[in-house]
């Protein structure tokens, strides 16, 4: 049924047989008979084929739904098969936070595929929140957050310490934050977690806040004069030497965080995940 199914899938990702059948290196009435001996096997009708165009029926819905779980199952089968070779090799999925993803990650990676240069990274960058779902739909093997996520279906080490500091405009006189307008990330970000913390630990009420969806477009926010940020120092290197940000009240003010690398609570994390992991810890 393997076979039936990706010819299937294909199908359906065209929604058209002939383009289906070039993708295949087959021929249109090869991938008809594949279908109607799928259709056969499972009792069913998976195409509407009445229109000029298909249209897949509810039965064919199913199949595709189910169809992509085992092709995932089935692809983390053989990764886990292949890691009992012990080689440290093949795909490997990350998805990380804006803050990790954008100004650490590139380093990291850089150091970790000299040693395994037979590893091929796939990056995600979204908030918090989304990768842990990313996670838990395992369509990711490791994740890299900030701050933590209490789900019981994962699993985190701490890999890192990020020190957050209050960053305004070069020159701009700064004393009192309630005052200002603070322009910070979107619910589900961790940056806005931390943000909330510190405002709450510093009884900071702000005057006005504007809400903005990543760490950069909020740096070029305060670079032009729109407000002041909690941000992490690693995300300002740049800025401060071209001296276009400046961290104020230092001394008063900051906030640690830590960076954590989640995966899913399950005794088959791949080789190249657990190495890559381990890497991190270090």
């Amino acid at each position: 049924m393997a076979d039936k199914l990706q010819i299937f899938l294909t199908v359906v990702r065209h929604m058209n047989f002939s383009r289906a059948a070039e993708e295949l290196y087959m021929t249109q009435p090869a991938v008809s008979q594949y279908i109607k001996s799928l259709e056969e096997e499972l009792n069913v009708q998976l195409f509407d084929r009445s229109q000029k165009k298909i249209q897949l029926t509810k039965a064919g819905e199913i199949v595709v739904y189910y169809g992509k779980e085992i092709n995932m199952l089935s692809t983390k089968m053989n990764r886990a098969l292949d890691d009992l070779t012990n080689h440290v090799a093949g795909e490997l999925l990350l998805g990380a936070s804006y803050s990790y993803g954008e100004y650490l990650l590139p380093k990291c990676l850089a150091a970790f595929l000299t040693n395994y240069p037979q590893v091929y990274p796939r990056i995600c960058i979204d908030n918090t929140t989304e990768i842990a779902d990313k996670i838990i739909n395992q369509t990711l093997d490791l994740g890299i957050i900030e701050g933590s996520i209490p789900i019981k279906r994962l699993v985190m080490h701490k890999i890192a310490t990020d020190h957050m500091v209050i960053v305004a405009k070069s020159e701009q006189t700064v004393h009192n934050l309630n005052d200002q307008t603070w322009i910070i990330r979107e619910q589900g970000s961790g940056t806005r977690e931390a943000f909330e913390h510190f405002i709450k630990e510093h009884n900071i009420v702000p005057h006005r806040i504007l809400e903005f969806g990543s760490t950069q477009l909020i740096k070029e926010a305060v670079v032009n004069g729109l407000g002041v940020a909690l941000l992490s120092e690693w995300t300002i290197k740049n800025e401060m030497q071209l001296n276009k940000l400046q961290i104020v009240l230092k001394d008063k003010y900051n906030y640690n965080r830590d960076f954590h690398a989640i995966h899913l609570n399950t005794p088959f994390l791949s080789k190249t995940a657990e190495t890559f992991l381990e890497f991190l810890k270090k």
